[in-house]
């Protein structure tokens, strides 16, 4: 993944194994924090590993994370996250203030399967195939380029909490929505709201004209980009079957970045917040398979111990890309902010981030 929006060259940490251990490092992380007191805050996604967690001033998914940065005071904002998540945060923070992502590597995968290139061939092959006016939206799991294309396109960007609002939204304004960069939470959300599976299509950005013609692209009323989340697709329609075959009254629920059938096949669909808030008002007893990263699902059967909580699949579907953020990373961080000279800093351009801002204020405004 390359990143375009570094402050300074990506820091490689310098704490090595030999140097502190895991406890040692989880002691020092505690002290340097009530020696930096208010002047930094720490925000932690769900789908981190609990130690991660644990030092944490604020959890959340990717709404609640926007919402908590753009009212943030500190000085300095470690974002345990992912790269993309770290550029909202600073575009919806003061100029003065800095964003830390602990470790440089930790990306996303469907992030990546869309780029600024890409998206503006497919938006020109769009806007010569048809007439209709065509609203694009991004899924915020996307780099600030493709926020800066969709704000500057008078379009909005939109989580797997709102995303029901923002495409209604959307269709109101235009005729046609292109949604990108994954494709399970468009098709599943559009359904969701009657439009049927024969007025969406795909585009491939890996086949000529995204392997539509034009007349396809005028005849549908929403364009698909082919992205997925590598976690979400590890829940399958048979992993849904086989929970319902040997435990019938387990309720079934999961992400709707996962695919159309499998969502089908399930007794519930939502975002990361709306499965936590479902899980936590049911009824002590009850019995959940959840179709989610392998963190969240185990610090749910954490949370609530009085109901039986395990993932829909078999394998541990980890999002790897989170479980780079580290502790020892993260005290590197905090060192880094001691010395003076702060580590990756994220910094996105100032031409980039007013048209990304446009897109992130609708999208606030629509939630």
């Amino acid at each position: 993944m390359i990143n375009f929006y570094e402050e300074q060259v990506p820091h490689k940490p310098v704490i090595t194994e030999a140097e502190l251990s895991d406890e040692q490092v989880m002691v020092e992380l505690k002290k340097i924090r009530e020696e930096l007191g208010e002047k930094v805050v720490v925000l932690g996604h769900h789908y981190q590993q609990d130690d991660v967690i644990s030092l944490a001033d604020k959890t959340g998914d990717s709404l609640q994370l926007a919402k908590d940065a753009a009212a943030l005071k500190a000085e300095f904002i470690i974002f345990c996250g992912v790269h993309f998540m770290a550029e909202t945060a600073d575009m919806l923070t003061a100029p003065s203030q800095k964003v830390i992502l602990p470790d440089m590597n930790a990306g996303c995968s469907m992030a990546d399967m869309a780029n600024r290139i890409e998206i503006d061939r497919c938006w020109k092959y769009l806007k010569e195939s048809t007439k209709h006016s065509i609203i694009p939206i991004t899924y915020i799991n996307c780099t600030a380029l493709l926020k800066d294309f969709v704000g500057a396109n008078e379009g909005a960007i939109c989580t797997s909490s709102n995303a029901k609002k923002v495409i209604q939204w959307a269709l109101k304004k235009g005729e046609k929505l292109l949604f990108f960069p994954d494709q399970h939470l468009g098709r599943n959300t559009c359904f969701d709201l009657g439009i049927g599976l024969d007025e969406m299509v795909v585009y491939n950005p890996n086949l000529q004209n995204g392997g539509l013609t034009a007349k396809q692209i005028d005849d549908a009323k929403v364009i698909l980009w082919y992205g997925y989340c590598s976690v979400h697709q590890g829940f399958t329609v048979d992993q849904v079957k086989e929970i319902k075959k040997n435990s019938p009254e387990t309720t079934v629920i999961v992400h709707p970045e996962c695919n159309f059938e499998t969502v089908q096949a399930s007794d519930d669909s939502g975002s990361t917040s709306y499965i936590i808030n479902t899980i936590k008002a049911a009824p002590a007893g009850s019995k959940w398979a959840v179709g989610t990263e392998i963190n969240l699902v185990n610090r749910l059967a954490q949370w609530f111990p009085d109901k039986e909580i395990t993932s829909l699949s078999p394998y541990q579907c980890l999002c790897t890309t989170m479980y780079r953020v580290r502790p020892r990373w993260l005290l590197e961080a905090f060192r880094s902010i001691k010395r003076g000279e702060p580590i990756n800093v994220i910094k996105v351009p100032e031409d980039v981030k007013n048209n990304s801002l446009k897109a992130l204020d609708r999208m606030l405004k629509i939630s």
